[in-house]
């Protein structure tokens, strides 16, 4: 049954996984299955790090009586790389505030084939560069545009979870989605997410291991990075000025603030727009 008072979460965190070792070695590739590629130590411990990083800037930031009740709700990938991230922020959290944990096959890793031989996957990224990191589909895996359908597919069901309240958070407490994913899977998340066009997506860095951004719920009902992040670390991550501009609008902007905003690409489809509807 759901409730009539649909509750928002408070933020939505995205997390790439810890330090694996294909990070270090590509070589694993070819004699480890994509989806069993482990974390490093280091990967572990970046893990752990994080997990009180998060765990922090969730209590320092939650305010007022549903502050003090904060809670965090986890989607994870199947992935080992991605499960063992988990495990290690976890150990940052009390049984208390951690609601639940759903494993999620659609925010698992891009699909680059079976095993890669490392050459042959040289000589294949090379390619994607040339044809475009979005449409490139890997030799028997996918492209950046079939995670794109299948991220829409999770972002759905994602928000019937909200408006059902699945996560059966209580009205007095401030919830927290966090999303333990990959890097290109988080990337195109985010362009589904704030609407970013192909050219936009092409420009994004790839976020580091165990690096997490920010999303929260700004004053106008809006999820910004603008309130967490500096436009100094969107820049970094290769927003352009606009992608950044609308950022900040969502931190105290409403609805129609942002679509009075949102003409940002229409010089990219039209070669020229009247202002009013008069004949010549």
């Amino acid at each position: 049954m759901g409730t009539d008072k649909k509750i928002l979460p408070k933020r939505i965190i995205l997390m790439r996984h810890g330090e694996s070792a294909g990070n270090i070695d590509q070589g694993a590739y070819a004699t480890t299955p994509d989806h069993k590629i482990p974390l490093t130590e280091e990967g572990r411990a970046q893990a752990r790090e994080a997990g009180r990083k998060m765990r922090a800037l969730i209590s320092a930031q939650s305010g007022g009586a549903c502050g003090e009740n904060w809670r965090v709700y986890f989607y994870v990938s199947p992935y080992e790389r991605t499960r063992t991230t988990l495990r290690e922020v976890g150990k940052a959290f009390s049984r208390r505030r951690v609601i639940g944990v759903r494993e999620e096959c659609r925010i698992r890793e891009q699909d680059f084939g079976n095993f890669q031989v490392e050459k042959r996957m040289k000589v294949v990224k090379e390619t994607r560069e040339r044809f475009g990191r979005f449409f490139y589909r890997f030799p028997e895996g996918e492209s950046a545009s079939d995670v794109y359908d299948r991220v829409s597919s999770f972002l759905e069901s994602l928000w019937r979870d909200v408006d059902m309240n699945r996560h059966q958070v209580d009205p007095s407490s401030e919830l927290n989605l966090v999303i333990v994913s990959h890097g290109l899977t988080s990337r195109v998340f985010l362009m589904k997410w704030f609407k970013w066009t192909v050219e936009e997506f092409e420009r994004l860095n790839n976020l580091g291991n165990c690096e997490f951004r920010v999303m929260e719920l700004g004053a106008g009902g809006e999820y910004t990075f603008g309130i967490h992040h500096t436009k100094e670390e969107m820049l970094a991550w290769g927003m352009s000025k606009d992608m950044i501009d609308d950022q900040m609008v969502r931190v105290d902007g409403s609805r129609e603030t942002l679509d009075d905003c949102c003409t940002l690409h229409l010089d990219e489809y039209f070669d020229l727009l009247d202002v009013t509807d008069d004949e010549e």
